[in-house]
């Protein structure tokens, strides 16, 4: 999980990492689902996505990505 996390902008990596620190061992089967969802978004959209900048659309804005996106903001 930890290198599928890794990203090519630096900030994304970071907000990853400090929830994959405090999170990892915790997650369940829908939230590593969700996150690897996550990972398909270009890096930039991503960002804006977990810097709230801009909402979930279309096929990830599902409540179980919802969550996911919350933990990361709160990490």
């Amino acid at each position: 999980m930890r290198w599928r996390a890794r990203r090519g902008l630096l900030e994304n990596d970071l907000l990853i990492e400090r929830f994959l620190d405090k999170h990892e061992l915790e997650l369940t089967d829908q939230d590593v689902a969700a996150l690897t969802e996550l990972f398909e978004m270009i890096d930039n959209q991503l960002m804006d996505v977990l810097l709230g900048r801009r909402g979930l659309e279309g096929h990830l804005d599902r409540p179980e990505v919802q969550r996911v996106v919350r933990l990361i903001q709160e990490s």
